[in-house]
């Protein structure tokens, strides 16, 4: 395994040459108010997650079209009566938010957490608003006719909606929640932190940023689908590419304000460091990232999260 991306002189100046659309902030905007408006009432019921440390319940609340989504929310279970801030979690490509006992650390850290489950992928939530025609395995090409059928519009008023109710819950300091991911979850954390105002974001090795590079260069799954789709339907390309410019990180980070830490591994053959840099130059607001220079997807792992924690701790005061 080498260097299979641009130099890294190279990189830190990179800037994507993703399409901005029109009506990209319309799109979002009707999106939102369509989900919210549908919105019902939020559940959460104890559950045994036979830990000491942190208190867990399972969520259900409305994402896309009101549709229900589960998650877990984590809290410390010595918290006092302040609230506290909040880290909402995405999940990596076809996951799910797993059981009660995983990913606990943000609340073993002293933070409130809630682990968003995935619409249709590995969890507990199906894909109610499935739609669309033809498309190659997975879901990076589904729906692709428009963006209004694609699946990731879902995915990302999934986000969006759990940065909502996360700011909701009584033991959530309102001003301060952030989002955070690794690889799909990243790609998420920057949709669902930019669109739902975030105080800040953090994203590791993201996912679903810079499609057009991405084609060129990812030589794995999931990017590995658009040369597939591509491949077999030679004129729907265009339409594809247009499509997912409303869902690509790259045109949520030119809406940035907020503060973010990103981090990219410099040989990931999954999500090539170029697209991760064309989201983190791309990035409006304060910004620093982590460069693992000897590390495929598997990014920084628990180094990158002593990197978090660090930076939360400066961040949050």
């Amino acid at each position: 395994m080498g260097y299979a991306d641009l130099p890294l002189d190279q990189l830190r100046s990179y800037q994507s040459s993703v399409e901005q659309p029109d009506d990209f902030d319309e799109f979002w905007r009707d999106t939102l108010k369509e989900a919210r408006e549908a919105a019902s009432g939020t559940r959460l019921e104890p559950v045994d997650n036979r830990l000491a440390t942190v208190d867990t319940w399972d969520l259900t609340f409305s994402g896309f079209a009101g549709q229900p989504v589960r998650g877990w929310l984590h809290l410390p279970a010595n918290r006092g009566g302040e609230p506290l801030p909040c880290l909402v979690e995405y999940i990596g490509y076809t996951g799910g938010r797993g059981l009660a006992h995983e990913r606990t650390g943000w609340a073993q850290g002293g933070y409130a957490h809630l682990v968003m489950d995935t619409r249709g992928q590995g969890g507990d939530t199906a894909d109610a608003g499935a739609t669309g025609g033809p498309s190659s395995p997975g879901f990076v090409t589904q729906g692709w006719e428009s963006p209004r059928t694609h699946y990731y519009r879902r995915l990302i008023t999934d986000a969006v909606r759990a940065v909502d109710v996360a700011r909701e819950l009584e033991a959530v300091d309102a001003e301060r929640v952030l989002t955070t991911g690794i690889s799909q979850g990243g790609g998420l954390a920057i949709a669902g932190g930019v669109l739902g105002e975030a105080a800040a974001v953090l994203p590791d090795v993201p996912f679903l940023c810079d499609f057009p590079r991405a084609a060129w260069t990812a030589t794995r799954a999931p990017y590995d689908e658009l040369i597939a789709f591509s491949s077999r339907r030679r004129n729907a390309t265009g339409q594809l590419m247009k499509t997912l410019s409303y869902v690509d990180g790259v045109n949520f980070a030119r809406r940035a304000t907020v503060p973010a830490l990103f981090s990219v591994a410099l040989m990931d053959a999954t999500c090539p460091p170029s697209t991760v840099y064309g989201a983190y130059n791309a990035w409006g607001g304060e910004k620093s990232i982590r460069e693992w220079a000897y590390n495929d997807h598997e990014g920084g792992q628990a180094h990158q999260q002593v990197e978090q924690y660090d930076w939360l701790r400066e961040f949050l005061g």
